[in-house]
């Protein structure tokens, strides 16, 4: 068919060069394409036609730019052609016999599309760059080869790039900014569209940023430092180093890499830089790196007291071993104050706010960057309420003349304290007591004991403690006695009926006597309550009658307004229903020699056929008898005594034996030199001057602010 083709264009040739131009014009055909650039793996269709006519054969031709047209071998009717090669294409169109050919149509240039990829990319690879880089953005298509091509851009920037492969940009401005693509044209071939790049041109200068992965260089150790430009790649670094915030950098060193080591202290800087010509960034802030010195450092509490209370004056001093000079101080605490740079925090008045844990270290003044380890940490505990001694006293039952220890404890224990010691006086206005200090107590004393020497009646006493400068109190401790069951003219109480234990029903009356005309009735009872008359019974003149179903036993004694005590009594009240018998035994004490009987009584007032009595729960006699009688007292019977019959049993009750003082034994030789009849007249009168010098004697007095008292006596143990 070829060879067909070009007869008849031979044919159309000649009869042109012999006969001339035909008389009337000659048509053209026309060529038309549905597009002009065909898909990857696609076609295109091309359709070729003669206006006005029928009857028309067509004829396509395609040709490259570095060939002659050759016909198209598969031309469909009415001059359609499917073609899936890209090129320059025409057409003819020839009837009759013999056949009479047409004008060439246009040509049509076809492209096809190659698989050849296509990218951009930017140099330096970075979508960030800032005002005033150099930089490059270049069409890069993969296998397709560097040359032959001709190259085409869109972008939303406001300038565009020339047909090169490559848009040199001297200095990168905002305008640049945009999205990019390209793609390849060589001949009829043509690349697809590449991905998008996009470019971000920023007007501000950038400024590199430099962390650390810890400010404080340890002794020996070493800190690594970062340095990075935001969002940005492709930098060099330079590192720069200051001995203190003030003085020359130093450069001391350039990487490739974002990190660095270094072994000293120091004020560091960085920057990046990129680009030829480089484009360097704005230095980053500065990083203190501070390089550790072995100097200890401690902190002390002046005073040193693990507590401390409201209101005391404290010091909390950091200390650098090796000299106070040419450091300033860094604090650390968790309390609601920071002290100061200096290397000492005085609190002139201390609160609970202060309390916490205080760290301290030290800075050289000349190399800022050298500093000291943190020291360890001491905990500042203050009390905003004030501690409250506990004194106890012994004994609490007193023998006439013995000593009295009174000792007084913080109930915190801590240094510094010095005690105070007070004795309580009855006021004889008001049902309290006013404390008198005892002898030597007035600046008080260093030791938390105090002894009372020769004490010989009851009385109370009171302790606080202070320390400091100004000192700073205590609260006052809470009122202690110390019973005694000595009568004395000036003082004395009586009971009646003269027994220790009672029913509730009875009528027990109180009665006060001696040295003065207003007298008052206190109780102490095992509830540890400090009582008035008036709280348990009924008051007529110096007289008590108890109504009160209060606690089973208490003490009780009298007070004067002039201040005296009398003795103390032990009494023990039974319920009538609940305990249906008593111990009937004195309630003051017995004096050595005399006889004393004990008996037993039932709340039905039956008559006793048997009792048997206990001495401190050892039976004793268990006959016929109803009462026990002691002709004759002595030391061995003092103790806990105790009844039962008809099957019940007596709460137990002390019984006290005073003790008569014995004559000296250098009386005795005398005695045997005068003869029998007058040493036993001498010793009868030398008894009766000794019992009679200890039934007389004085006493002191005492106070307290309240009748609620915490006073804890020996209440099982009687007078």
């Amino acid at each position: 068919m070829g060879h067909t083709l070009l007869c008849v264009l031979s044919l159309f040739l000649l009869n042109t060069l012999f006969y001339g131009k035909a008389e009337e014009p000659e048509p053209k055909a026309s060529l038309t394409a549905d597009k002009t650039v065909i898909p990857a793996g696609g076609s295109v269709t091309l359709t070729c036609s003669v206006d006005g006519s029928d009857d028309w054969k067509y004829y396509g031709f395609r040709r490259d730019s570095h060939s002659a047209a050759d016909p198209v071998r598969d031309v469909r009717a009415h001059g359609v052609m499917v073609v899936t090669e890209g090129g320059f294409y025409h057409c003819i169109g020839g009837r009759g016999d013999p056949e009479f050919f047409t004008q060439n149509s246009e040509e049509v240039h076809i492209q096809k599309t190659v698989y050849s990829r296509v990218t951009v990319t930017l140099q330096p690879s970075s979508s960030l760059i800032y005002s005033g880089e150099k930089i490059t953005v270049r069409c890069e298509i993969q296998g397709g080869g560097d040359t032959g091509w001709t190259y085409e851009w869109r972008t939303t920037s406001s300038n565009n790039p020339p047909s090169h492969s490559e848009y040199t940009i001297s200095r990168a401005a905002e305008s640049h900014s945009g999205d990019y693509s390209c793609r390849g044209r060589r001949d009829y071939s043509l690349t697809e569209w590449s991905q998008v790049m996009r470019l971000t041109v920023s007007r501000s200068k950038p400024t590199a940023t430099l962390t650390a992965d810890r400010t404080v260089l340890p002794a020996g150790g070493r800190v690594t430092l970062t340095c990075s430009v935001d969002r940005s790649y492709s930098w060099k670094y330079d590192w720069f180093r200051r001995t203190s915030v003030s003085s020359e950098a130093e450069t001391v060193g350039d990487t490739d890499q974002p990190n660095t080591v270094i072994t000293q202290g120091g004020v560091y800087t960085c920057r990046g830089r990129r680009g030829q010509p480089e484009f360097f960034t704005q230095e980053s802030s500065k990083v203190t790196i501070k390089e550790t010195v072995s100097s200890r450092v401690t902190v002390t509490l002046q005073p040193n007291w693990s507590q401390i209370y409201s209101g005391e004056k404290i010091t909390v001093s950091c200390e650098i071993q090796g000299g106070d000079t040419g450091w300033t101080y860094e604090w650390k605490t968790n309390s609601s104050f920071k002290p100061s740079n200096q290397h000492e925090y005085r609190i002139s008045s201390a609160s609970s706010s202060h309390s916490g844990d205080y760290m301290c270290r030290g800075r050289m003044k000349s190399a800022q960057h050298n500093i000291t380890k943190w020291s360890d940490s001491v905990k500042l505990t203050v009390y905003d309420k004030k501690p409250r001694p506990v004194l106890t006293v012994s004994p609490s039952w007193l023998s006439p003349g013995a000593s009295v220890t009174l000792k007084c404890e913080v109930e915190l224990p801590s240094a510094g304290w010095r005690f105070y010691w007070y004795k309580a006086v009855p006021d004889g206005s008001q049902r309290s007591y006013r404390y008198e200090l005892l002898p030597g107590s007035s600046s008080g004393t260093e030791q938390d004991s105090y002894i009372v020497l020769g004490q010989t009646h009851t009385a109370g006493y009171v302790c606080k403690a202070g320390r400091g400068d100004p000192v700073i109190y205590t609260e006052t401790s809470e009122l202690k006695f110390v019973w005694s069951g000595d009568v004395r003219p000036s003082a004395s109480l009586t009971v009646s009926p003269d027994r220790v234990q009672h029913f509730t029903s009875d009528s027990v009356s109180l009665s006060c006597e001696g040295n003065s005309t207003e007298w008052r009735v206190r109780r102490f009872d095992e509830s540890k309550y400090l009582s008035h008359c008036s709280d348990f019974g009924i008051i007529t003149g110096s007289t008590c009658n108890i109504y009160s179903y209060g606690p089973s036993n208490a003490v009780y004694w009298c007070e004067s307004g002039s201040g005296e005590f009398s003795n103390t009594v032990n009494i023990t009240l039974q319920n009538y229903y609940t305990h249906g018998i008593i111990l009937l035994s004195p309630v003051r004490p017995v004096t050595e020699g005399e006889s004393v009987t004990l008996g037993c009584k039932l709340r039905t007032e039956q008559h006793l056929s048997s009792v048997f009595f206990y001495q401190n729960d050892k039976l004793i006699q268990n006959d016929s008898r109803v009462e026990l009688n002691i002709s004759a007292v002595s030391q061995s019977d003092e103790g806990f005594y105790k009844c039962q019959s008809s099957g019940r049993v007596s709460a137990q009750s002390w019984m006290s034996v005073k003790a008569v003082p014995r004559p000296e034994s250098s009386s005795f030789p005398v005695l045997l030199i005068v003869g029998p009849v007058c040493g036993i007249v001498l010793i009868v009168l030398l008894l009766l001057f000794f019992r009679y010098r200890n039934s007389t004697g004085g006493c002191d007095g005492a106070e307290e602010s309240s009748d609620y008292v915490n006073v804890n006596p020996d209440s099982a143990k009687g007078p």
